[in-house]
């Protein structure tokens, strides 16, 4: 077979697995009615998926007339993959099937002053999913991490401020121990693919942008379908926005960053000035103080229009079609939202603003785990083409 053949068959083989995956359960006939190819081409490339375990039989099917046809069906059970959000004081580690759903997790809250103390805690969650991981014929396909610093193109985390990392090769380190694909990413980025992935057609929206609103802001972005990396791999330091030029000092050595307003840490230090303040006072405490404590409850709004100034910026910089705004202060959705929206409409140019959908993650705390996993299992089927 010429490599122009091999190339037409693995698009073909790739279409087929996405139409299975989107429209299952489906038949050979209406699949190749769908991409114009022939009966005989989706026969023949179904039955190397169903060798390989990728997509299964379920029938048969309804039929006007003449035989009733066996469906075909994505086999999500073909494989697992995990998933692990590195928070600045937590870890959250899932493990989902090939259809990104969750099938374990393992969450911690932690406070190390190093890599060399993280990486034990890492391991540790890895290991434990992949304990609870069902037999299948592929296993776990991969391992996806997400964290909250500047990643390069190959997987090294140049600078993590708020982790008090830098230049560490976590994808090596992990690679070794235990002997599987790893990516490592910017969680914001890993946010947006989660975003891109539940879009699916027709219905999908080209252009997220995805606001990781934690103790940090970083920002991913879709961009004609496809995640922006820039040349290194360093876009969406978006926290890193100034919008204050003589204002707080930021960790990354700036002053007057988007996150130093508009972000958990943010919060926790203007709640500190409050009389109401202990020092057990935590995100999910001042939301239900906010019910009875005015003072939180100006507090949230002070965030919120903060928050909204930083997507005014991005809307008048990227023109997107959607903005999420996912991570731990999205929680928050009741208390930031008025006062965000006053605050995209007042600083948003209007042609910017009229048709963007902005919303709130309906999983927050989970964006960035199942994004890292989805990355596993697309590596994963397009070594299937």
């Amino acid at each position: 077979m010429s490599w122009s053949q091999q190339s037409i068959k693995s698009q073909n083989k790739k279409r087929i697995l996405e139409t299975i995956m989107t429209d299952a359960p489906v038949s050979r006939s209406a699949i190749a009615k769908k991409l114009g190819v022939t009966k005989g081409t989706v026969s023949s490339l179904a039955a190397e998926l169903i060798e390989e375990e990728i997509i299964i039989e379920q029938g048969p099917g309804s039929s006007s007339g003449g035989r009733r046809p066996l469906m075909l069906l994505f086999n999500e059970k073909a494989g697992y993959s995990i998933g692990i959000n590195l928070g600045v004081n937590y870890i959250l580690g899932i493990l989902t099937n090939l259809n990104g759903e969750i099938i374990a997790e393992q969450r911690q809250s932690i406070s190390k002053e190093n890599f060399n103390q993280w990486l034990p805690v890492i391991i540790e969650t890895i290991q434990h999913l992949i304990d609870q991981t069902p037999s299948s014929p592929y296993g776990v396909v991969g391992i996806g991490v997400g964290v909250p610093g500047i990643v390069d193109n190959n997987g090294l985390v140049l600078l993590a401020p708020n982790l008090e990392w830098e230049d560490i090769d976590l994808k090596q380190e992990l690679e070794q121990v235990f002997h599987l694909p790893v990516i490592i990413d910017n969680e914001a980025n890993a946010g947006a693919y989660e975003e891109k992935f539940h879009h699916s057609p027709p219905a999908q929206a080209n252009n997220i942008v995805y606001v990781s609103a934690g103790i940090g802001i970083g920002v991913g972005l879709i961009i004609d379908g496809k995640l922006y990396n820039g040349e290194k791999g360093f876009s969406g330091e978006l926290g890193h926005m100034m919008i204050d030029i003589n204002g707080r000092e930021c960790l990354c050595g700036s002053q007057g960053c988007w996150e130093m307003y508009a972000s958990e840490k943010a919060l926790i230090s203007e709640a500190a000035k409050l009389p109401s303040y202990t020092a057990d006072s935590h995100l999910e405490s001042l939301i239900e103080e906010a019910d009875t404590n005015e003072q939180v409850t100006a507090l949230f709004a002070d965030i919120g229009y903060y928050l909204g100034i930083g997507i005014s910026n991005i809307l008048n910089t990227f023109n997107p079609e959607k903005v999420v705004i996912g991570n731990r202060l999205a929680m928050a959705e009741d208390l930031l939202q008025p006062s965000l929206k006053e605050a995209v409409e007042r600083h948003s140019l209007r042609f910017h603003k009229e048709d963007v959908a902005i919303s709130f993650s309906k999983a927050p705390q989970y964006s960035t785990a199942l994004g890292s996993c989805h990355y596993m299992i697309e590596k994963f089927l397009e070594n299937s083409f």
